[in-house]
């Protein structure tokens, strides 16, 4: 075996390990959410998460990944359903690693994307409208956004930067979760008929926690994994931008809790990490350590304030998901856009150094309007896929339904039987 041979061997074994820590954390996403959400939906919130891996793999498999990477024009794929072959995913040369390795990386993605829209369903959406939003999600949204920036579409011709995906990933999810949130309307007993609203606890701090803690431990696969290779030991720097912006933003989250509130807020300190690592993922590999820093702490803050103002003005969106993932992804994506370092800039080949390194507003600008871009797409197809469902089949449980727990009305029993002592499903009836 010669040397070439011994380094394509480790850049397949890095992007399998890189895969399976990013589909990793959708057991984080089901400690997270089930922890942030009521004991009577906790168990229904968990299970949410292996449908959720269970369609995207499928969607993606036969759609999503021949309209992100295939060969088509620039709004979209046409070529390589069903990843049938490697010669229609030429956006994908530059790695170089089987096929498959590509497909199951970039699944990892579409599936984290997926889960994060979800959030916006949690304690009151049917099932039926998971799956079918899943599926419509993975196929004619996630798709056409990720082409535009990483499969040779417009926005990768204008020199977006977008490393591992605050937008194409987190905006996108944040967005579809923020209509969904809209079109269903707040839970049960959130605002009071003053329209000021009632703290609705998760059950299980320690759950949250911890599920923050998988998917902090997840995000070196998002980031350093997208390096899709081992040679030049780049995805090292990667990782370490990406610890250290979570780092900042877990003090950024609490700091500003005990600012607003006069406590310690531990979901919010949870919630500042996710926002960090969302705000890094596209800056990751063009900033240097003390921007990385920089941007953690602020992302961590401002998210705090933003979920706060937000359902001040009546959005119930009980895990804070556009905030986490939206807000933080407009910041991080937009961060390139001053913080670029030139010598990353050159290793990486995309785009221009920031304003602060002399860069002027030019990169800023191409940031600016794939935000802008990414947002209205998802915003205007999320709402009629949804509308549609609604005037349909309907978004939501009953209020019986929704009273009693998702637990026991979708799935037909607690996932903490012995806490909960409302009357067995079947006897309800």
């Amino acid at each position: 075996m010669d040397v070439k041979d011994l380094a394509s061997q480790m850049d397949a074994l890095w992007v399998m390990v890189a895969a399976i820590l990013v589909i990793s954390m959708q057991a984080g996403f089901a400690l997270l959410e089930s922890g942030s959400v009521r004991m009577k939906n906790a168990s229904h919130v968990a299970a949410k998460q292996v449908l959720s891996f269970a369609i995207a793999t499928i969607a993606f498999w036969a759609f999503g990944f021949a309209i992100t990477f295939g060969e088509g024009n620039r709004m979209f794929g046409t070529s390589g359903w069903f990843v049938e072959s490697a010669d229609a995913f030429r956006s994908l040369d530059w790695a170089h690693v089987p096929l498959s390795l590509k497909f199951l990386f970039q699944l990892a993605f579409a599936a984290v994307s997926l889960a994060i829209a979800w959030g916006g369903f949690a304690e009151r959406a049917k099932l039926s409208v998971y799956i079918t939003f899943g599926f419509l999600f993975t196929v004619l949204i996630y798709p056409v956004i990720g082409h535009w920036v990483w499969g040779g579409g417009w926005l990768a011709s204008l020199g977006m930067q977008d490393f591992a995906g605050s937008t194409v990933v987190h905006l996108q999810g944040a967005i579809a979760a923020l209509i969904a949130t809209l079109l269903l309307g707040p839970r049960i007993g959130k605002f009071n008929e003053n329209k000021t609203p009632n703290k609705i606890p998760g059950h299980n701090q320690v759950y949250t926690v911890l599920g923050g803690f998988i998917l902090w431990f997840g995000w070196f696969g998002f980031n350093a994994g997208s390096t899709m290779g081992t040679a030049d030991g780049f995805f090292g720097f990667v990782a370490m931008t990406t610890n250290l912006a979570a780092a900042a933003g877990a003090l950024g989250a609490l700091l500003a809790a005990k600012w607003f509130t006069g406590v310690a807020d531990v979901p919010a300190m949870v919630n500042g990490i996710l926002a960090a690592l969302v705000a890094i993922t596209a800056s990751c590999a063009y900033v240097e350590a003390w921007a990385a820093v920089l941007i953690g702490l602020i992302a961590g803050a401002v998210t705090f304030w933003t979920s706060v103002y937000f359902e001040k003005k009546g959005v119930d969106d009980p895990l804070n998901a556009f905030s986490v993932h939206g807000i933080a992804g407009i910041l991080g994506t937009l961060s390139t856009g001053f913080f670029a370092s030139p010598r990353l800039v050159e290793q990486n080949g995309i785009g221009k150094p920031g304003l602060f390194y002399g860069g002027g507003f030019h990169q800023l600008g191409i940031q600016l309007i794939g935000v802008l871009g990414a947002a209205i797409y998802v915003a205007v197809v999320s709402f009629i896929i949804l509308y549609i469902l609604k005037k349909t089949i309907g978004l939501r449980v009953t209020r019986e339904e929704e009273l009693n727990g998702l637990d026991i009305s979708e799935h037909g029993e607690y996932g903490y039987p012995e806490h909960l002592r409302l009357k067995p499903w079947r006897e309800a009836k």
